[in-house]
């Protein structure tokens, strides 16, 4: 039998379902305006960052990013296009393809880097205290651990180093 959400629980909710919209366009939009990225693109270059010699193999991108293998061709043909990423030969299984953050892509990653942090900072950080920053880390890492068991997106990976020029 289903339990039903209290009238509290609805509200509470309703308020998360609203910020996971309003947050992806949010974020869409300061990228799209100061770096001609997409908050997906970010994530994807953030990702390729974060690898050893800045190349994955593209079944392990799309785990990592939670995205379609055809939405992520879709997303690294346009970052190609951009000269931001390269595909080439995975030399350990011929059949798989790897994708490698090129040297301009690390410079728009660095570039697109601080706003993107100041966005976050003032959209979400600067609205909470301490505490809240702690019970939301506690909150997100319990909701992980049921949507994420397997630990394989780019969250799982632990804090994020930070991305300056000579890093």
């Amino acid at each position: 039998m289903t339990k039903w959400l209290s009238e509290y629980e609805q509200d509470v909710w309703k308020r998360m379902a609203a910020v996971l919209e309003l947050l992806p366009s949010a974020l869409d939009g300061q990228l799209g305006r100061d770096e001609d990225l997409t908050h997906f693109e970010y994530f994807a270059l953030a990702s390729l960052s974060e690898a050893p010699d800045r190349t994955m193999r593209i079944t392990a991108l799309a785990s990592q990013t939670n995205a379609t293998l055809p939405r992520l061709s879709r997303v690294l043909t346009g970052l190609e296009k951009k000269g931001l990423v390269e595909r080439s030969e995975c030399p350990e299984d011929r059949r798989a393809k790897n994708v490698t953050l090129t040297e301009a892509g690390w410079s728009k990653l660095v570039g697109a880097a601080p706003g993107h942090v100041d966005y976050v900072r003032s959209m979400i950080f600067d609205q909470l205290t301490e505490q809240q920053v702690r019970e939301l880390s506690e909150i997100t890492t319990r909701l992980l651990e049921k949507l994420d068991p397997d630990n394989r997106m780019f969250a799982a990976l632990g804090k994020q180093r930070g991305l300056t020029a000579d890093a």
